[in-house]
């Protein structure tokens, strides 16, 4: 019996710049790491590899003039209403620069309390305590009356005046959750929210907008040899220069597969792979709900797809065998594990297993491991995480 479970391991990488042959320096660091620290490769575990060095290998960037050229062909000289956009100087202030360039005047409608993924405009005692209605509209002054001059918790910005100095001398701020109440102002409209985009393009269509793209439609072909991403335009972009944007990395699926091929020639080892960006998951002291990307993991090799098969081991324990101990308690449990080990699929839900997808435990598990900071440690070696108990 194995006395050690899953085991997440950051590896430490050269930096990576456009051109870079990637697949051959993901494997290249993942077995001189393992060799120096006396590691094994095996069978099904897994390789990730942060979105962000896939990339920049592509050399998938793109400048402030892109981003303006592109909106500028969608929407012409017009004016044009970005809404629910998140707060985040990495993530949007070039975006909101790039998109203010392309128009005739801007209108940014923000949420309340907070962005879709948890950044805080203001508290939800301050909300409650107001007795506002957040689908109704506020204009700025509404807004700073009400509330003043309202700093981030953490970062001490006011995004109010950060997102109104980003969107140049036209630009105007009001602040609903109802997307339709820039209709008001605006019929041509650019719906920024990431997670909900689907489902706020058909309330603009049914409330009478004119022309709706979502951040997903702009960047989504190459403007004048520019980068782009066919699926997610500039989701899950982030700022890389004052004047430059890396953007979400293209073809993620066919990397994955090229990894695992060179990673099978290279160790003889059936190794998963997979493409991470940023994980799921909340914060409870700060609110943030990490996901600011359109998924957790835009590339994967077919090992990974799906939901874990697995039963829930403390039920088990504590419902089935709480009559044993010792010895003979982990005795049955590994006898319950290997005969339920080939059909779990009503298991998870008879033993109270959350349902969620391989890649998305798997992306965040990476991200938790390599951070956003200066760890080095753009890819992630995980090892026996589709071992159990019993193994």
């Amino acid at each position: 019996m194995n006395l050690v479970g899953t085991m997440s391991i950051g590896v430490k990488a050269p930096i990576i710049k456009k051109g870079d042959n990637l697949v051959k320096i993901v494997c290249d660091s993942v077995v001189k790491a393992c060799k120096k620290h006396k590691l094994k490769l095996e069978d099904r575990d897994i390789i990730a590899v942060t979105e962000a060095i896939v990339a920049k290998s592509q050399g998938n960037f793109a400048t402030l003039d892109d981003i303006a050229t592109d909106v500028h062909e969608k929407f012409g000289n017009a004016t044009v209403g970005l809404i629910l956009p998140i707060l985040s100087r990495n993530r949007f202030s070039l975006l909101l620069k790039g998109i203010a360039k392309g128009v005739k005047k801007l209108i940014i409608q923000l949420s309340l309390p907070a962005d879709e993924v948890g950044n805080h405009l203001i508290s939800d005692e301050q909300l409650l305590e107001s007795g506002i209605n957040p689908y109704d509209t506020l204009t700025e002054e509404e807004f700073y009356a009400k509330f003043g001059n309202t700093a981030h918790e953490f970062t001490g910005i006011n995004y109010v005046e950060l997102y109104k100095e980003f969107g140049g001398k036209n630009c105007e701020i009001i602040f609903s959750n109802n997307p339709c109440a820039i209709l008001k102002y605006t019929k041509n409209v650019i719906n920024a929210d990431i997670h909900t985009r689907e489902l706020t393009k058909k309330a603009l269509k049914k409330g009478g907008a004119r022309k709706i793209y979502s951040l997903s439609d702009i960047l989504s072909e190459s403007v004048n040899g520019s980068g782009f991403n066919p699926e997610y335009g500039l989701l899950g972009s982030n700022v890389s220069t004052n004047e430059v944007v890396k953007l979400f990395p293209k073809d993620t699926m066919k990397f994955a597969e090229n990894l695992q091929a060179a990673l099978k020639k290279k160790t003889g080892k059936n190794i998963e792979c997979m493409v991470y960006g940023d994980g799921a998951f909340k914060d409870p002291v700060g609110k943030i709900w990490e996901l600011a990307d359109p998924v957790v993991s835009p590339g994967y090799t077919n090992g990974l797809i799906g939901l874990p098969n697995e039963i829930k081991l403390k039920y088990v324990a504590d419902n089935q065998l709480g009559h044993l101990s010792g010895a003979e308690a982990q005795k049955a449990i590994m006898k319950i594990i290997q005969e339920k080990s080939k059909d779990l699929k009503n298991q998870n839900v008879s033993l109270g297993t959350t349902p969620r997808r391989l890649t998305d435990l798997l992306g965040s598990l990476a991200d938790l491991t390599s951070g956003s900071g200066d760890k080095g440690t753009p890819i992630v070696l995980i090892k026996n995480y589709f071992k159990n108990y019993a193994d």
